[in-house]
C-alpha cells in the first residue's frame, strides 16, 4: 500500500510500519505489541481528523455547484461518487477489524500486549492455503474501489490516478529470489501477523483511503481554480443585464453589457454591438447599452467585448437576447370568486403567459390535459374542495418562472324534474300527462348536459304513491291519473338519472314537478 508522491506524515508511517515488520522477522516482543497499538490509535485519530476536513471539502464542493453549476455540477456529481466508493470500502474495512477483535473484551482491546495471536483474521481471509470467500470478498471490495476511483478520474488527473493505482494494489508479490512463486497479497499482508500488527494495517488503509479523498478533491479544485484564473474566451462570457426584462416599440433598451465572473478591475478597450461602438462607461467597467428596441420579438444583439491582457487584444463574443413585446391594448379582468371546476365534467380551461409561446409553457395539476389548439387544456378534477394548476414557464432567454392558481371544485347542481320542458308547477290535463315524458335539466347551467331517466315516483290526491321505471308514466301510474279530478295537484319527485356520457357520475335526485290538472 504504498507508492506515489507521499506527505511527510505517510512516509513517516510507511517507514515505522517496514521497521515493526523487520522487528517481527526476528522475534515480536511485548514493547513491539504495545508500539503497534499505540500508532493504531494515533491513526484512528489522525482519520477522524481527516474526515473532519474531507467533509468540508465536499460540503464546500456541493455549495459551489449550486452557485456556479456550470464549473463545478460536474465535479461535485464526481465527488459524491468517491464519497460513495470510500465509505463503503472504509465500513468494510471497520467490520474485518471488529472480526480481528473477535472475542476480545472491550476493556482488553487495548491491552496491546495480549492481541499477539493471529488466529481470527487468518481464519477469516486465508484456509487451507488459500484465499477465503470472505478474503476474496475483501480484494473485490479494493479492486471495485481502485477501479471506481480511475474510472472516475479519467484521463484528466493522471498523477492522482496513478498514486490511487499505487496505493491500492492487490497484486500478488513476486519472491525475492524470483524463482519461488509469488506470494498472494493476503498471506503477504495479514496471514501469520499478530492481531495488533493487523489492525494497524487496516486502519493504515483506511488512511490511505481519506488521503486518496483529500488529494482527489484538492486535484479537482485545483484544476478549476486555476482554469477560473485564465481570463479568456473560455472561460468567460458576456451577459447583458437589461433594465427591465422587455421592452415596448419605440422605447430605449437600456441596460449593461458585462463579463461573466464581474471584475470591475477589467474594463474594456471597446465594446462592439451589432456593428456599433458603445461609447458609454459606467465607473465599474461595464459598458453602458442605449439603442431603440426595435420590433415587437425576440432580438439579438451581437459583438465582441475587447479588453488588454499581457499587452494583447482579448477579444470575448457578445451574443445575447432580449425579447420587445407589444403595449397592452385591454384590461385583464376576472372574477375572482368564478375560479371553479366541475366534478365528473371536461372542463374547458385556456392557460397562456403574455410573451412566452405555448411550446414553452407548461401547466400541470390532477385532471388536467392537453387539448387541441393553443393554450387549450381540460380539467376533469379529482377527489377534494380545491385543485391547485402550477404554471412552469420559460421567458425569452431561458429563464424559467412558474405561477400557481386555487380552483374551487364543486358538484354540478341539483337538478329539475320536468314535463314539457316546464320546472315547478306545470298546468295540463290528464291526457297529456298520461302520455308526458318526464326529463331532467340543468337550467341555466354552464355546460349543455343531458340525463337519462332511470325512475320516479308519482302520487295522486287519494292514491297510492306509484314508483315509475324509465322516464313515461306506466300502465299503473295512468290509471291512477285517470282517477285525478280538475284542480288536483299530482306530484312528481324522487326522479333518479344518469349523465349520458359519464354514467359513473352520482346526479343528485332531482327537484320535484307539480302538475296541476286542468
Amino acid at each position: 500500500m504504498a507508492g506515489g508522491k507521499l506527505s511527510p506524515r505517510q512516509k513517516m508511517i510507511n517507514l515505522m510500519y517496514l521497521v515493526f515488520i523487520a522487528m517481527l522477522a526476528l522475534q515480536m516482543s511485548k514493547e513491539v505489541l504495545t508500539a503497534f497499538g499505540y500508532l493504531n490509535e494515533r491513526l484512528d485519530t489522525f482519520n477522524i481528523t481527516q474526515v473532519d476536513k474531507n467533509t468540508a471539502r465536499y460540503q464546500s464542493l456541493a455549495v459551489k455547484a449550486v452557485e456556479q453549476p456550470d464549473k463545478y455540477d460536474v465535479i461535485n456529481k464526481k465527488a459524491i461518487q468517491i464519497k460513495s466508493l470510500s465509505q463503503k470500502l472504509y465500513t468494510r474495512i471497520d467490520t474485518i477489524k471488529e472480526v480481528v477483535l473477535r472475542g476480545v473484551e472491550e476493556e482488553d482491546r487495548t491491552n496491546y500486549e495480549a492481541l499477539d495471536k493471529p488466529d481470527n483474521l487468518d481464519v477469516y481471509l486465508y484456509q487451507k492455503g488459500k484465499v477465503s470467500e470472505n478474503g476474496q470478498a475483501f480484494l473485490d471490495a479494493i479492486a471495485t474501489y481502485k477501479n471506481g476511483l480511475i474510472s472516475i478520474l479519467g484521463s484528466d488527473y493522471p498523477k492522482v490516478s496513478k498514486s490511487v493505482e499505487d496505493h491500492f494494489n492487490t497484486d500478488d508479490i513476486p519472491a525475492e529470489d524470483k524463482v519461488s512463486q509469488a506470494k498472494n497479497w493476503l498471506d503477504h499482508s495479514f496471514v501469520g501477523f499478530p492481531a495488533v500488527a493487523s489492525l494497524t494495517k487496516l486502519t493504515v488503509m483506511q488512511s490511505d483511503i481519506r488521503g486518496a479523498e483529500r488529494d482527489i478533491l484538492n486535484a479537482m479544485l485545483g484544476v478549476q481554480l486555476q482554469a477560473d484564473a485564465n481570463v479568456n474566451a473560455n472561460t468567460y462570457q458576456t451577459i447583458f443585464i437589461p433594465e427591465k426584462p422587455s421592452f415596448f416599440p419605440g422605447e430605449r433598451v437600456k441596460g449593461e453589457i458585462v463579463l461573466g465572473r464581474y471584475d470591475a478591475t477589467l474594463k474594456p478597450k471597446d465594446v462592439i454591438v451589432n456593428g456599433k461602438s458603445v461609447t458609454g462607461r459606467s465607473p465599474n467597467g461595464s459598458a453602458m447599452l442605449d439603442i431603440a428596441a426595435g420590433n415587437v420579438g425576440e432580438q439579438t444583439l451581437k459583438g465582441e467585448f475587447v479588453f488588454i491582457q499581457d499587452g494583447k487584444e482579448e477579444k470575448i463574443p457578445i451574443n445575447t437576447k432580449y425579447t420587445v413585446v407589444g403595449k397592452p391594448s385591454d384590461a385583464v379582468i376576472s372574477a375572482d370568486k368564478m375560479n371553479v371546476v366541475y366534478r365528473g365534467l371536461s372542463n374547458p380551461l385556456t392557460i397562456s403567459v403574455p410573451g412566452v409561446a405555448d411550446k414553452d409553457v407548461r401547466p400541470s395539476a390532477p385532471g388536467l390535459s392537453k387539448a387541441s389548439g393553443l393554450g387549450k387544456y381540460t380539467m376533469i378534477p379529482k377527489a377534494g374542495k380545491e385543485v391547485k394548476i402550477n404554471v412552469s414557464y420559460t421567458l425569452p432567454g431561458g429563464l424559467t418562472e412558474s405561477s400557481q392558481k386555487t380552483y374551487r371544485i364543486k358538484d354540478i347542481p341539483k337538478p329539475m324534474a320536468t314535463v314539457r320542458k316546464e320546472s315547478g308547477l306545470v298546468k295540463m290535463p290528464k291526457a297529456s300527462l298520461e302520455k308526458t315524458t318526464v326529463r331532467v335539466e340543468l337550467p341555466d347551467f354552464l355546460f349543455d348536459l343531458e340525463f337519462s331517466v332511470k325512475s320516479f315516483k308519482i302520487k295522486v290526491p287519494g292514491q297510492a304513491t306509484i314508483t315509475v321505471t324509465g322516464n313515461k308514466l306506466n300502465a299503473q301510474a295512468v290509471t291512477a291519473v285517470k282517477k285525478a279530478r280538475v284542480g288536483d295537484m299530482i306530484a312528481i319527485f324522487d326522479v333518479k338519472s344518469t349523465m349520458i356520457g359519464n354514467s359513473s357520475y352520482n346526479v343528485k335526485d332531482a327537484m320535484p314537478v307539480n302538475i296541476e290538472i286542468q
